[in-house]
């Protein structure tokens, strides 16, 4: 299967890349080959390399700075995304799109099904449902994939923050009232994948589904488990998002019910706990 890949840099797109070493032929483009600012670039390498599926893994993610550049988070995030699944459609190919726990307003303490009523607290949120409405109206093959705390061995993340942070203090604030399922991007990578090959032969699985890691905990334990992990004598206080104020607000609740995920496409939460002894081992290898 020729896959083309919408981003290069970002986390997933990255794990997408290393996979490409596999059984697929997998293509990233960056920036400079498909501008998500400009369309009618993108639409461009899109018919220029044919592929037979599509995973598009760029998008806007400053989440803070999304509250004074909607309209960019929103032309990233959902203008062109629904002109490429508007083309795969016409082309009868599948399209995935990756999603995000912020499309819900992070009530209760249940976790989200996947045709629960979206209602995003800001402006990243608000771009991101459009992206999913953008897809869906193309009429195509296709997934969204809503996923949540991200992280890996590259670029910025939660994780590499804690490390950081770590190893310059012993005792650090973390946020304690929101809870979510932190998520390695290299499981995200192996789960588009999947969803594409079984798109292309049964197109009756496009829909919206969740994935995220396992168990469901809050910044602070994750930030404790990461600190383990690692070695690291850390004292991690609990605190309300209130003493931590941010231009966007955070859902509260970030838990995905992913079970029709699995129903469908067989596909498991991936335990973050591994994943994050892996990461870590990785990075400590890479460090000089």
């Amino acid at each position: 299967m020729r896959l083309l890949v919408f981003g290069k840099t970002g986390q997933v797109a990255q794990e997408l890349g290393r996979l490409g070493a596999g059984p697929h032929e997998i293509t990233c483009l960056g920036r400079d080959e498909a501008d998500f600012t400009n369309p009618l670039m993108c639409l461009a390498a899109l018919k220029q390399h044919g592929p037979d599926a599509v995973i598009n893994a760029a998008a806007y993610t400053r989440v803070d700075d999304a509250e004074e550049e909607e309209p960019l988070a929103t032309q990233i995030n959902a203008d062109t995304p629904g002109v490429l699944a508007t083309e795969c459609a016409a082309m009868g190919i599948p399209f995935l799109q990756i999603s995000t726990d912020y499309v819900f307003d992070g009530s209760g303490q249940m976790p989200f099904a996947p045709d629960h009523a979206t209602a995003p607290l800001g402006a990243y949120g608000r771009s991101k449902q459009a992206g999913e409405a953008a897809v869906r109206a193309a009429g195509g093959n296709h997934v969204i994939l809503r996923t949540s705390w991200v992280f890996s061995a590259h670029g910025n993340n939660f994780v590499k923050t804690m490390l950081r942070l770590g190893a310059e203090r012993d005792r650090l604030t973390v946020v304690a009232d929101q809870i979510g399922g932190p998520t390695p991007a290299a499981a995200i990578a192996t789960a588009c994948l999947h969803c594409a090959e079984r798109l292309a032969a049964e197109p009756e699985l496009s829909g919206t589904y969740h994935f995220t890691g396992r168990p469901d905990v809050s910044w602070a334990e994750f930030a404790r488990a990461i600190f383990a992990i690692a070695g690291l004598t850390v004292e991690v206080a609990d605190i309300p998002s209130a003493d931590y104020p941010t231009p966007a607000r955070r859902p509260a609740n970030s838990r995905l019910d992913c079970s029709s995920l699995h129903a469908a496409f067989g596909i498991e939460r991936p335990d973050w706990q591994r994943a994050l002894e892996l990461i870590i081992t990785a990075l400590r290898g890479a460090t000089p």
